[in-house]
């Protein structure tokens, strides 16, 4: 099929109108770039669901991409005697649209369908799925992508073929089923639409609140700073505070509500250079103890604390894990700590140091998910499970809790989170860590790159020998395959390449153990520039 034939009969297929009038002016103004863009091939499905560009056609983020993918999920479902679905959205272009096309599938596909009452953070759909007891999830999300993506993430609720999910984000094999069962949806009008659906009552909203509160229980009266990232964490994560009984945090005004465009910001992850800027901006204003930030749906938890030698900076993920670890490992007599392979190893000695079980799994919260009686779960990209047996994912809004109350109960010591991890290095060696990320123009790169490094792997890094090179395609551990390099060098230092699972883009980890942070960042010093020549 020629590309005007394949627009054509997409346009007849659209349930939108104004993404099939936009393919329709494109083809009377024959804007071949346009159109090539947008039929580069059906958006990828993957563990991570959905994510791309909002746009018309097949390669974009719309009703009509949706609807098949909905489609899809439930014959997936049908197949396997599932047959209920909660859908939650944050505040994006296009997630309201996204939520109740899914819903008309769902309903028309007999389904029973719960949607939640208005954008809510990707922790509530996760715990609705399992308080509702729902056989899927969905969450109608780009996370911290940029302004002009949108998404679609998978929960499952219970056992699926052999799997016992919870109410975690999907793994593979279920990608590709489902992505099987959308190549054979081949006209998405011919499916059948329904409007039986029920919103979600308020009463679950205020019980994952309490919950999440009662992590809490000794407020004090810190000066936090909290942003949203303009995403729809505000109300939430406020209702939280206000219930467990601290001060409410002191918003960061401009980005407190949500707003797609995120105009304050270029990329709205607390990761990112630059997107924490207006945080501390209000920090200093107010004389702040904390700022604690989440990313737009809220799953991913960001601090930042007043250093005495630095001033106000970013507390780092493996960080933020390591007092989490502690904290956690200090008050429990048995439990399982565990991390993704990218993070820090220091998890795995304050687990050892507290006779406690340590696991690792793949890069990816689903991962971490599907350990049994996981205590504290973290990866290094703002990712924690502080409370898994609540939300059985990441979460911001509870780490924001759970912190606020450590950095409370270190106050009334006359201590900081800073003072806390002196204590930890002191016990274990300082481990730096950084991550280093190369954007790619085309995601064809990550294999030329993989392959590149696969073949010719180096035998020196900045002057430091090269000990041992594990592929983690071909894992020697109980791990499942992946696409990465783990790369040991002189001494205690790690390196481990990767592709990134959303974006495109290579992603480098570095650990640097050493006595102390100032030999940890000389080392760190020597390597940054090799590594990214590596890596481009």
């Amino acid at each position: 099929m020629n590309l005007r034939a394949e627009v054509e009969a997409w346009i007849a297929d659209d349930p939108d109108p104004l993404t099939a009038s936009q393919l329709q002016g494109w083809l009377d103004t024959n804007n071949e770039a346009e159109l090539r863009e947008s039929f580069s091939g059906f958006l990828q499905f993957g563990t991570a669901g959905l994510r791309g560009p909002v746009r018309p056609g097949p390669s974009g983020m719309n009703r009509a991409v949706v609807g098949r993918t909905a489609a899809a999920i439930a014959v997936y479902m049908k197949a396997r005697n599932l047959t209920s679905v909660v859908i939650g959205r944050d505040a994006r272009h296009g997630s309201e649209d996204f939520t109740f096309e899914t819903a008309e599938i769902m309903s028309g596909a007999g389904m029973d369908v719960f949607i939640l009452p208005r954008p809510l953070p990707t922790p509530v759909l996760a715990f609705a799925t399992n308080e509702l007891k729902c056989d899927v999830g969905i969450m109608v999300t780009a996370s911290h992508n940029p302004p002009q993506d949108n998404g679609y993430k998978v929960y499952l609720g219970g056992t699926v073929d052999g799997i016992h999910y919870r109410g975690s984000q999907i793994v593979s094999p279920t990608d590709a089923s489902i992505a099987a069962h959308i190549d054979e949806i081949a006209s998405l009008a011919s499916q059948p639409r329904g409007s039986a659906w029920s919103i979600v009552d308020e009463e679950l909203i205020n019980k994952y609140v309490s919950i999440t509160a009662s992590i809490a229980t000794k407020p004090g009266n810190l000066k936090i700073v909290y942003t949203a990232m303009h995403g729809v964490g505000t109300e939430t994560i406020v209702r939280v505070f206000h219930k467990a009984g601290f001060p409410s945090p002191i918003l960061v005004d401009a980005q407190a509500q949500p707003d797609p465009d995120f105009p304050t910001v270029a990329f709205p992850n607390p990761e990112e250079p630059g997107a924490i800027d207006l945080s501390l901006e209000t920090a200093r204003t107010f004389d702040a103890d904390l700022v604690i930030a989440n990313d737009p749906d809220a799953d991913r938890c960001a601090a930042a604390v007043n250093d005495p030698v630095t001033g106000w900076r970013m507390l780092r993920g493996d960080e933020l894990g390591a007092i989490f670890g502690e904290t956690i490992a200090r008050n429990t007599n048995k439990g399982i700590l565990a991390n993704s392979i990218v993070s820090s190893t220091i998890l795995s000695k304050i687990a050892a140091h507290y006779n406690l079980e340590f696991k690792q799994t793949l890069t990816g919260f689903k991962w971490l998910a599907k350990i049994d009686g996981l205590t504290f779960g973290y990866e290094e990209a703002l990712g924690y499970a502080v409370d898994a047996i609540t939300v059985n994912d990441k979460d911001g809004i509870s780490a924001a809790i759970k912190l606020a109350q450590i950095a409370t109960d270190l106050a009334s010591e006359g201590k900081t989170l800073l003072d806390l991890l002196d204590d930890i290095w002191a016990r274990h060696g300082f481990h730096a860590t950084e991550q280093i990320s190369i954007r790619l123009t085309d995601l064809s790169q990550v294999d030329q790159i993989m392959g590149r490094l696969r073949k010719n792997t180096p035998t020196h890094i900045a002057g430091k020998v090269v000990t041992s090179v594990d592929d983690l395609a071909k894992p020697t551990d109980d791990l499942p395959p992946t696409d990465g390099l783990r790369i040991w060098l002189d001494g205690t230092i790690r390196i481990i390449i990767r592709p990134s699972g959303t974006e495109a883009k290579m992603k480098c980890y570095i650990e640097v153990i050493e006595r102390d942070s100032h030999l940890a960042q000389i080392v760190l010093n020597q390597l940054r520039a090799p590594l990214k020549e590596l890596l481009s």
